[in-house]
């Protein structure tokens, strides 16, 4: 059987795959364990979490999307040895936004625009040459008369896609109604009122109105998306709306792989150094203060360069440049994971010197039961509260790390999409007269909703939690308490 993909599969993405594995694996253990399902529930009945987290998972739907990697069949044979595959590797969001993709223009453009943002010489219909503003090769083509029709076409287009997007909003209402239909077993308009009432536990009015929210400025851009340049067009003519999506997969790797990288040396170091002492403890203490004297960005600069070195005399292999961007991509994440452990070990040493002092863990020393099975059974399960608050707090902090250090050039490949890249290519822009704003803008923009829905989530799940904040009354976050709907 031919497929009409070839599917590749990058380390990341295999990465990717791995902690979405792990955090439904831990989803099912906190609905078993007593203590985490009540602190998730404090999660649940807040507004602002529910808000949060339904902005951030769709930034994680975006970086899923762009995680689904293939190869297009070019020329098909008749066994799958003959079949040629386009040496371009393209992801499911690449599918997707196709015309994102493909409508490049020469140069700059403004967004929205129907012609370009500099000027050119321009040949006219009777043979003489002038310089003027060219009309874009996509955006806009459609007019004929740029000058009067552009703006109400382009009212006219988002008028439309406040339409649809008004359509799927009252379809995902009309599900949800049906869905609290089903487990309260009563009628359509009883369930709807329980669906907006503000006693509900479930949080479906916050959902809601957070989708709302989305749908509002996400229809009219899909659909002006189809013939103009939302966001404009960068030096090369790409799309900028293109380049903000496939920043969030690049972002979003930055902060899950990296944690996937940094939690087993802390979490080890950690609780062995507070359980054992002795010189376990000076060991690892004189382990995480010697790294911590160092420099980070000079010890992630010097890790990239020879990096960059091991690249250029293995060019062999790496045949593309999408391999090459994703083995640099996957060793920023480990250097940056080996280089912040050392916060969390610090954390989690402090809380196993308290644990090992408690009664149930002396009484399971003086019953004889091994150390490690004592630190499996007793200590890591109580400190993983704050392993879970410290890595949801880290996760704004590794995105924005992410285009710092793509900023100075020591971070994600130049041929890879990411909110660094972007905005050091802005930087020489943002000099020029007239400003090109519209890159800068667009990913500061998207960066912001991102760091700001992990932010605002990560206040939530710290103060449902930590056990010093557990217990304040949750009438300020603004919780929904009452009868399930």
């Amino acid at each position: 059987m031919i497929l009409p993909v070839r599917p590749v599969i990058f380390t990341t993405d295999a990465l990717v795959y791995a902690m979405v594995l792990t955090t439904a694996i831990f989803a099912w253990w906190a609905r078993r364990d007593e203590n985490l399902s009540s602190a998730w529930r404090r999660v649940v009945r807040s507004r602002r979490g529910v808000i949060a987290g339904t902005f951030l998972g769709l930034f994680v739907t975006v970086g899923l999307l762009d995680s689904i990697h293939f190869r297009t069949v070019v020329e098909s044979g008749r066994t799958s040895e003959t079949t040629r595959y386009s040496a371009d590797v393209v992801s499911l969001l690449d599918t997707i936004v196709t015309p994102l993709r493909t409508h490049v223009e020469k140069s700059f453009s403004a967004p929205l625009a129907a012609y370009g943002y500099t000027k050119e010489r321009i040949e006219r219909p009777d043979g003489s040459v002038t310089r003027g503003y060219p009309r874009l090769a996509f955006g806009g083509a459609h007019l004929a008369d740029p000058g009067t029709q552009r703006w109400p076409d382009i009212l006219r287009r988002a008028l439309k896609g406040e339409v649809m997007a008004a359509c799927v909003w009252i379809l995902l209402v009309s599900v949800a109604t049906l869905t609290v239909a089903r487990g309260s077993r009563q009628s359509f308009a009883v369930s709807s009122r329980l669906l907006w009432s503000s006693t509900a536990t479930r949080p479906w009015r916050s959902v809601l109105v957070a989708i709302a929210c989305f749908l509002v400025v996400a229809g009219p851009m899909a659909v002006l998306s189809v013939a103009y340049h939302v966001f404009g067009t960068n030096k090369v003519g790409q799309d900028v709306l293109y380049l903000v999506l496939k920043s969030i997969r690049t972002g979003l790797v930055i902060g899950t792989v990296t944690t996937l990288v940094m939690l087993p040396f802390a979490i080890a170091l950690g609780v062995a150094a507070g359980y054992f002492g002795g010189w376990v403890d000076d060991v690892i203490q004189y382990l995480y203060t010697t790294l911590n004297s160092i420099p980070g960005v000079l010890l992630i600069a010097a890790a990239v360069l020879m990096m960059q070195v091991y690249m250029d005399k293995h060019a062999e292999q790496f045949d593309t440049l999408a391999l090459r961007a994703d083995f640099r991509l996957l060793f920023l994440c480990i250097i940056l994971g080996v280089t912040s452990w050392t916060g969390l070990c610090r954390l989690l040493r402090g809380e196993a010197l308290k644990l090992r002092e408690m009664e149930f863990v002396q009484a399971a020393r003086a019953l004889g039961v091994r150390p490690w099975r004592i630190i499996l059974r007793h200590v890591v399960p109580n400190v993983m509260h704050i392993v879970i608050i410290t890595t949801v707090l880290g996760f704004s902090g590794l995105v924005l790390a992410e285009a710092v250090l793509s900023y100075v050039g020591v971070g994600v490949d130049p041929s890879m999409n990411s909110f660094g890249t972007m905005i050091n290519a802005s930087r020489l822009e943002m000099a020029r007269d007239p400003v090109v704003w519209w890159p800068l803008s667009a990913a500061f923009v998207f960066m912001l909703a991102l760091v700001l829905s992990a932010n605002v989530l990560a206040d939530v799940v710290r103060d449902a939690l930590d056990p010093k904040r557990a217990e304040r009354p949750s009438g300020g976050q603004g919780d929904e308490t009452g009868a399930r709907a």
